[in-house]
């Protein structure tokens, strides 16, 4: 049997209990990765199908937004991985988040959006570096999202919050190449996954405007950022840092 691109390495992926997150987790597994699948929310299940399918796989369950919590879920991946290799920050907050004004954006739902999506993956950078700085060599792949180049309105907090981590990406890159750590940007645009199925403010209008701006015109699935994923986890993109790869059916051009 020919080797998978990830046989041999460790990866982590927050808010992988359901949607693009349980797709990311299981897309590394079948890889060859062994997987910690970290989220707030239950995400056993995601792991046991990952072992039923002949996978390696723990749940842990990991607030983004807590130290502590985050130390907690890089020591129980090293505990039973022995390293950690790959890390995709994916938990953030957007399929819920109501299309509205900047003026109706109340300062403790921007605050709540701050803490998990920037500050979530500083402290998940925070944690899992040192691990990778032992072996001189590690992935992380920081989500952002396509709405950041195109300014989208009637999300100002969402927005800000995924060009800081297109930011933040860019530093840590700087920070971390001596230590042979890749750090790269995945920018989806609107992908129709499960959480975003249930947002009436995905569909009718928007979602078929958004899919007009596209060269390639149909809805964005999880499975197109699959290969992506996989690139910047993999020894294929280990001269690639500081990247923003836009995977959106070429909405964005840039």
């Amino acid at each position: 049997m020919a080797p998978k691109r990830l046989d041999g390495r460790v990866a982590i992926v927050t808010g992988a209990a359901q949607g693009l997150g349980a797709a990311f987790a299981q897309a590394l597994a079948g890889e060859g990765a062994k997987v910690c699948v970290a989220d707030v929310l239950d995400a056993k299940p995601v792991a046991a199908e990952i072992v039923r399918a002949g996978g390696q796989a723990i749940a842990v369950h990991c607030d983004v937004t807590d130290p502590e919590s985050v130390r907690a879920m890089v020591s129980a991946t090293v505990q039973t991985f022995g390293s950690i290799a790959v890390l995709v920050n994916n938990a953030g907050l957007f399929a819920n988040l109501p299309l509205e004004s900047m003026l109706d954006i109340d300062s403790a739902e921007w605050d709540k959006v701050m803490a998990v999506n920037v500050r979530g993956v500083f402290e998940c950078v925070k944690a899992v570096a040192p691990e990778m700085k032992k072996r001189k060599y590690g992935k992380i792949i920081n989500l952002s999202s396509g709405t950041v180049f195109k300014g989208a309105p009637n999300l100002l907090h969402y927005v800000a919050s995924k060009g800081a981590v297109l930011a933040m990406t860019r530093a840590m890159a700087r920070e971390l190449g001596d230590d042979g750590i890749c750090v790269n940007t995945l920018a989806p645009g609107l992908i129709m996954s499960e959480g975003v199925k249930k947002n009436a403010g995905w569909t009718g209008p928007v979602g078929e405007s958004t899919v007009a701006s596209r060269a390639l015109k149909r809805e964005g699935v999880p499975a197109d950022l699959l290969g992506t994923l996989i690139y910047l986890s993999s020894a294929d993109s280990d001269f690639v840092t500081g990247q923003a790869v836009v995977v959106d059916g070429g909405s964005v051009m840039h």
